[in-house]
């Protein structure tokens, strides 16, 4: 236990990238490999690195992600004593209810940051999809004598994903320039959002920030502290698997590399379990006329009908004769006689027909938002 480290998750602003996906729920409530939410993985990773005061600040769409989380017993966070705490945004003088970027966010909780006791923080946001030990990051920002220390990945391959912010790091693992969401990146590697400061240091910067009208994080505070030599910046690197999800088709991708054996488990590491909202349900049944392959299959589910590269939420029904490929099924979808779908994204209580087909290319998945019937 880090009884020197808090952390703080920020659910992100960018809920219109995955459209429908997001059109009820925040990013960080979005449901993933079977069983999961976006942000069981930095929740997750950061109890595990110890941390057991940690702050979601929440912007719109958080009803859901309010229920899945409750009172963090699934992540043992609900003592009486520091544990989990939900910040959603409230209407003040100042505040009409949503923040101007993630400086007002934080500014709006300074309370909950000076209530806080612990030296360090660590915060990290929901759309990067990683499993970090954060306790390492911190030691090394302790060893450094860095202001803040940003953690980043040399993948070349998430580069080609769409915007995001990248940086240049020094031999010596200092942050020498930034960019964010340029068409073409011009730094080699690219900052996951997530970083270490002192407490204490995080309140003064995004005090001072604010007052002056500044609100983006790594365009006003990281980008000027940088550029003027105000601020030493150092940089961590995180040598595993990333995902960035930030269009359905990212989405859709990381979805079906979760199926990849390998791949899975650089997410899910043997000694850092990912933990999740319990739901009881009785195991899957599958009929003798079922053909399964290469899929996910969550509990309470009925397979009579093929199932192929695909990945089934909670009780998701497939009837007998319909087929199933290279698709993602939410929770209680509903896939009936004679259907045949491929390339496509089923979110939470969908029903599809009778002899109804779907086949969408892989590159622009077909998705179907909560609660249809087509």
């Amino acid at each position: 236990m880090r009884k020197d480290v808090m952390g703080l998750i920020y659910t992100g602003e960018r809920d219109q990238q995955l459209r429908e996906l997001t059109q009820e729920r925040a990013v960080a409530a979005v449901p993933l490999c079977g069983r999961y939410r976006m942000i069981d993985f930095p929740l997750s990773a950061m109890t595990g690195s110890g941390i057991r005061n940690i702050g979601v600040i929440t912007q719109r769409n958080y009803q859901s992600l309010m229920d899945h989380l409750g009172s963090g017993k699934e992540w043992d966070l609900h003592s009486k004593r520091s544990g989990l705490h939900i910040l959603p945004p409230f209407m003040t003088s100042d505040n009409i209810g949503m923040y101007s970027g993630f400086l007002d966010a934080l500014r709006s909780n300074t309370d909950f940051l000076k209530r806080s006791k612990e030296k360090y923080i660590v915060v990290t946001d929901t759309h990067m999809l990683f499993s970090a030990r954060f306790d390492e990051m911190v030691d090394a920002h302790v060893k450094s004598g860095a202001d803040i220390t940003l953690l980043y990945t040399a993948d070349a391959t998430l580069r080609a994903q769409g915007p995001g912010r990248f940086i240049q790091v020094e031999e010596d693992l200092t942050v020498s320039a930034i960019e964010v969401d340029p068409t073409l990146p011009r730094l080699p590697h690219q900052y996951l959002e997530s970083f270490c400061i002192e407490r204490e240091k995080l309140i003064d910067l995004v005090d001072s920030s604010v007052s002056r009208g500044q609100y983006h994080l790594t365009r006003d505070l990281l980008m000027s502290g940088i550029n003027n030599k105000t601020l030493k910046v150092n940089a961590y690197e995180y040598q595993g698997k990333v995902w960035h999800l930030d269009s359905v088709q990212a989405y859709f991708n990381c979805s079906m590399d979760l199926l990849d054996p390998q791949k899975r488990a650089s997410l899910f590491p043997q000694d850092r379990p990912v933990w999740t909202k319990v739901r009881d349900e009785m195991p899957s049944r599958y009929t003798p006329d079922a053909k399964v392959e290469n899929s996910l299959i969550a509990d309470g589910c009925i397979i009579e009908g093929t199932v192929e590269n695909c990945i089934l939420f909670r009780g998701v029904h497939i009837a007998k004769g319909a087929v199933v490929r290279d698709c993602i099924i939410m929770q209680d979808g509903k896939v009936h006689e004679g259907a045949e779908l491929q390339n496509c994204i089923l979110d939470k209580q969908t029903t599809i027909r009778e002899h109804t087909r779907l086949i969408g290319p892989r590159t622009y998945p077909i998705v179907i938002a909560k609660n249809q019937t087509v």
